[in-house]
């Protein structure tokens, strides 16, 4: 007796569309992975310049407040923030889909040689 082979290609069918789904699933999962960190360096880059452009008097305010609120701008928050001369290095973080997503930016003059 030869069993019948009825049914097997809806089986399949689903099986196709469940493996799709998950691939799907995980390059959407990278791509917003890498937006939002290069969300993170943004804001990063943001709060460096604000804090870079109050050393240099461009602005008004203290220089670590303006990178706080560059950041928050942006979604971030202010981790770190040191001065220099009129060079500003910062760190901000982030959280993003339970991951805790880190940046770091530096702005000033350039370096003499």
């Amino acid at each position: 007796m030869i069993r019948s082979e009825r049914g097997s290609g809806s089986v399949l069918g689903v099986a196709v569309i469940g493996a799709t789904l998950a691939v799907c699933a995980a390059v959407l999962l990278a791509v917003g992975a890498f937006a939002a960190l290069q969300n993170t360096q943004n804001a990063a880059d943001a709060a460096a310049l604000a804090a870079a452009d109050t050393l240099s008097g461009r602005s008004s305010g203290y220089p670590c407040a303006n990178a706080a609120h560059a950041a928050a701008l942006d979604g971030a928050e202010l981790a770190s923030c040191t001065t220099r001369d009129l060079v500003a290095a910062v760190s901000v973080e982030r959280d993003w889909a339970h991951l805790d997503l880190t940046a770091r930016a530096r702005a000033g003059p350039p370096e003499s040689r």
